[in-house]
Order: C-alpha cells, then structure tokens, then sequence
C-alpha cells in the first residue's frame, strides 16, 4: 500500500480514466479514424501514467522536509521508504513510460513526438528540483502537465492520420479536446493555489515562495475568487454556444460542474483556515473530475441524441 501512496494511486486513476472516456466516450463515437488500436492506446494510458507516477516520486523526494510540516503522518520518502529505493523507482517509471512513448512515436510514423514524452518528464523532474522555488511556474506546470495528458491524445491518435479528405472533421475533434483541455489547466490551476494555502506553513518554513506568502492568505483567497469566475463564465458561453443543443450535456454541466463551481466559489469567499482550504482543493478535484465525465457525455449525446 505505501508504493501505491507514493505513486498517488487515485491520481493516476483520475489521468487513466480520463484518456479511457476520451477514447471511448468522445473519439469512438465520432466515426474518425484513429491511429492507435486498443491495446496501443492502453500503452499510451501506461506510458501517460507511468511517467506521472516518476513525477510524484520525485516530487515527494525533494519534498520531505515541507512533508514533515504539513503532512507528517503521510509522508513515505524517508520514512516507510528509503531515498535510494525512491530514485530507483523514479528511474523505473521514467524510462518505461519514456521507452513506450518511443514506440509509439515510431508506430504512427512521427518518431519525433517522442520528444513530448521525454520533455514532460524532464519538466516534471525540474518542477520538483527547481520550479518550486519560482512563484507561480509550479503552479502553472502542474497545471499543464494535466491538460497535456489530454493534448497527447488528439497528437498520438488523430494528428498521424489526418489527410485532405477528414481534415475538416479530425480539425473540430481536435479542438473540442484543445478546448477540455484549456478548462482542465484552468481549474487545476485555481486548485494549486489553494493547495498552496493549505501548505502555507510547511512552504515558509522551507523557503518555498508562493502566492499566499507574498500577498498573504486573505489577498491570495480573493485572487483566487476572482480567477474562479474565469471557468465559471467560459464554461456557461462554451455550454451556450456550443452544447445548448444537447440536451443532456447541458443539464449534465449545469448540474454537475456550474454548480459546484458556484459552491466553490461560496465557500471561497469565507475561507479562512487549513480544513477550509483543504475541502475546496476537494471540491475542485471532484470538479475535475465531472469535467473529465463531461468528455463522455458530450460524446454519447452527440451519437444518440442529435439527428
């Protein structure tokens, strides 16, 4: 149990689930051609993971003194795991999810792309070695690496077989993911920086420079406010413009992620503590993960649901 909470199991599951409904309750329902068969996107699911998974272990290596602040009774490099054997499995999942996305780059015929997979782990490796250091980049870096377990998608599996004749199509379902992911950098992001509140004490203490300690809790509390409105107002003129039609997909959204979106933001204007900030880190999770179910809704209400 404890390699798995080094790994953040549930994370992992969240970015797996996510690239399973792209595939399977947006892309399949499209009637596209696709570059990877199943068993292929399971490893692209395996290698996204995989090189995630080095990233927590990294992370929680160079994280053990703020750890032992903010959450003593949870952290597992130093205490339920040596260091050494930390690395040696950082190195495991790197090279394995690295030594995947080589595979599938030369598969669909753009060895390239696997500078992707090596840039996102190299960029996860700095994020845990340098970026913390910077105010806000850490943030935006988490932030991005989501969104791009849903760009790797469109690139590895509609990019290689787009042509003259599906341009036009593989183009919108491109940018319907572009768009989720956009929103998933967005929220995650607001997320970081209340985690950020959460860990204010462990960060000071440390010399990590963030948000709250320049511009102090309650300053950082109504930024974070304010860029909420952000995916409050691009989700309800996405919805409007482009899903009012889909009946379900519209419900779905103001039911399941309007909502807490407004709760969140509730809430927000009143948060003052650790236990408030860690609960609206929840609710923003639980966001995150409505959104990545949105995917598959949007997708089957499109298939069944429109003439």
């Amino acid at each position: 149990m404890k390699y798995l909470k080094l790994i953040r199991y549930p994370n992992l599951i969240l970015i797996a689930l996510m690239q399973l409904i792209v595939l399977y309750g947006f892309l399949k329902v499209q009637n596209i051609d696709l570059a990877l068969n199943d068993w292929q996107y399971c490893l692209l699911i395996i290698a996204t993971v995989c090189i995630a998974a080095g990233g927590y272990i990294i992370n929680d290596i160079n994280d053990q003194d703020v750890d032992k602040i903010n959450n003593p009774k949870k952290a597992i490099v130093g205490n339920l795991i040596t260091e050494s054997l930390a690395y040696n499995l950082y190195v495991g999942f790197t090279i394995v999810g690295v030594g995947i996305g080589f595979y599938l780059s030369n598969f669909v015929e753009k060895p390239s792309f696997v500078t992707l997979f090596i840039l996102c782990a190299a960029l996860l490796y700095i994020y845990a070695t340098n970026f913390k250091q910077i105010v806000l980049v850490k943030n935006l870096v988490v932030a991005f690496l989501l969104a791009f377990s849903i760009i790797i998608v469109g690139l590895i599996n509609i990019f290689p077989v787009t042509h003259a004749g599906n341009q036009a199509q593989m183009r919108m379902t491109f940018s319907i993911l572009i768009d989720f992911a956009i929103m998933a950098f967005i929220i995650n992001f607001i997320r970081e920086i209340v985690k950020d509140l959460e860990d204010i004490n462990g960060d000071y203490n440390n010399g990590i420079k963030t948000l709250p300690i320049i511009l102090g809790v309650s300053r950082t509390a109504k930024v974070t406010l304010v860029l909420s409105f952000i995916p409050f107002a691009g989700i309800l003129y996405y919805t409007y413009n482009y899903l009012f039609h889909l009946q379900y997909a519209t419900i779905y959204i103001l039911a399941f992620l309007i909502g807490p979106l407004i709760y969140f933001m509730i809430k927000m204007s009143g948060a003052k503590s650790k236990k408030d900030f860690k609960h609206l880190s929840d609710v923003l999770k639980l966001i995150i993960f409505f959104g990545i179910l949105c995917i598959g809704v949007i997708g089957l209400n499109i298939k069944y649901y429109v003439a």
